[in-house]
């Protein structure tokens, strides 16, 4: 008998085929697998506290936010200057160093801010805080003029009106043992910003039912919310959550009502132009300073090609950027001036002086009042409102002598970088005189209140202007006391540092009603 007789019949073509694909998913994986071990070593010997498989730090960060933020804290103490966190498979690596700061936000290759970011974009699309890459800095090119010298006068007229408002609210707070400043603070930003944006009176401060301002309110709680908790990170949980409906019904109403803004300034922008030209021509006062829109519709009409998608991204990204970080800084101004009365005082000191002087308070006054703009400081130093800045890593960056991969998210402590006794000494304690002229600066990454390198906040000088006007209205007309001590705070970062409660404040009228 032959043997060929018993050879086996060669494989079929499904067999091969079959072979063929399972080889190349395990070469796939097996590059994976290599892939993900690369990528833990390089994580090796930064700590981090005890995790479960595939869960990470999951447990530890089912928390509130309050006990989220102190965690922070206690592992940094812990740890020391790096530490890792693992969120499922994802690490979250944290510095709060001086040295750490300065070589990664002075770097312009790592300027992707965290994948959270991307929870703003159906508010904010691809504006200015959500882009990356060469769009962002088109983006940012495109709308530096908008903080020139004469539009910030401009802004700062509008800033003044909105404050005298601001001091008339609060006269239905006089004689309360105390009060939450920060909605006040807030809904007067607000104004501020959506007249300087849209060149649109909002009235947010005494009217507080409206729709526009209910809907930013809320969607930009809901949007901090997301940042913080695990639970509302995956997209279709969160879409199916009551917070994901109400997130959907106030970016309807926001999308309405800057769609229909955008519309009008549209049409009546001839007119507009027109009218300008005129009083230019005439040396007549224009008839109103121009806006964030103004300046976008003019960059179209010289031939810049921006969508109305492009108009309401921007415009929305100036509202969220230029109300709730203002809001917070200033009532935590006012709390560390309800702590420290005496430095109240010498604010208004020194305005009375400079009032003598110069018989009024104009754009360049707010320079020469070195008390105001120190405690300013002091207080940002202390409740920096964006306590943490997360940038992606995208490329190898060395962090404390540590190798970051790419693919790991990187935190800085903005909270705990500005209380490094290297740099302030007593740095619990309100000391406003670190800031005066003639005190020894804080290094550049030491003291990062509006971040910092290239990408650091656009409207810095905007949002100082606002603060100092605003703050200084009010001391003019009040005295602020702050019942809490600084150690029964019970602060919580979501996007910006807030307190449990929020900032309870009690005032006395400086001139009788």
């Amino acid at each position: 008998m032959l043997v060929d007789e018993y050879a086996p019949p060669p494989p079929s073509l499904s067999s091969r085929l079959t072979f063929t694909l399972g080889l190349i998913v395990f070469l796939l994986l097996s590059r994976l697998a290599v892939r993900r071990a690369k990528f833990l070593y390089s994580l090796r010997n930064i700590p981090y506290p005890p995790a479960l498989p595939l869960l990470g730090n999951f447990v530890q960060l089912l928390c509130n936010l309050e006990d989220f933020f102190a965690k922070l804290t206690e592992w940094a103490q812990e740890f020391g200057d790096i530490y890792l966190l693992w969120v499922g498979l994802r690490p979250f690596v944290f510095v709060y160093r001086m040295e750490a700061v300065g070589t990664l936000l002075s770097s312009r290759q790592h300027i992707d801010k965290s994948l959270e970011y991307e929870y703003l974009k159906p508010w904010l699309g691809s504006g200015l805080i959500t882009s990356t890459g060469e769009r962002w800095l088109a983006r940012r090119k495109l709308l530096t003029p908008t903080f020139h010298s004469e539009l910030l006068k401009g802004y700062f007229r509008v800033t003044l009106r909105e404050a005298d408002t601001f001091v008339e609210c609060l006269r239905s707070e006089i004689g309360k043992l105390e009060f939450d400043i920060v909605p006040f603070a807030k809904r007067a930003a607000l104004d501020t910003i959506c007249v300087c944006a849209m060149g649109h009176q909002l009235n947010a401060q005494v009217n507080r039912r409206n729709e526009y301002v209910q809907a930013v309110q809320r969607l930009t709680a809901i949007s901090q919310r997301r940042f913080t908790s695990i639970l509302l990170k995956p997209e279709l949980l969160f879409k199916v959550s009551t917070l994901g409906r109400e997130h959907d019904r106030a970016l309807r109403v926001i999308e309405d009502f800057v769609n229909g803004v955008i519309t009008d300034t549209k049409r009546d922008w001839l007119g507009s132009r027109l009218r300008r030209a005129r009083a230019s021509n005439n040396n007549e006062r224009k008839p109103r300073p121009e806006t964030l829109l103004d300046l976008l519709l003019q960059m179209v009409q010289n031939g810049e090609k921006l969508t109305d998608n492009d108009l309401r991204d921007e415009v929305n990204t100036f509202m969220f950027a230029g109300h709730d970080t203002v809001g917070m800084s200033v009532s935590w101004i006012l709390y560390s001036l309800g702590r420290h009365p005496e430095y109240q005082e010498r604010i208004i000191r020194e305005v009375e002086d400079l009032l003598a002087a110069e018989g009024e308070l104009g754009f360049e006054s707010y320079n020469r009042l070195h008390w105001l703009g120190a405690c300013v400081k002091e207080a940002w130093r202390l409740y920096p409102v964006t306590p943490l800045i997360a940038r992606q890593i995208n490329s190898p960056i060395t962090l404390q002598n540590h190798d970051i991969p790419v693919g790991t998210t990187v935190l800085i402590n903005s909270y705990l970088l500005h209380r490094d006794p290297r740099y302030f000494p007593e740095p619990e304690r309100f000391k406003p005189e670190r800031f005066l002229p003639g005190a020894s600066k804080p290094p550049s990454f030491a003291f990062i209140p509006f971040s910092a390198g290239s990408r650091n906040c656009i409207g810095y000088k905007f949002a100082t202007i606002e603060v100092k006007v605003t703050v200084l209205a009010l001391l003019r007309a009040y005295r602020f006391r702050a019942i809490l001590r600084e150690d029964q705070l019970h602060l919580l970062s979501q996007v910006v540092l807030d307190n449990v409660g929020g900032i309870q404040l009690s005032i006395t009228p400086r001139q009788p009603s």
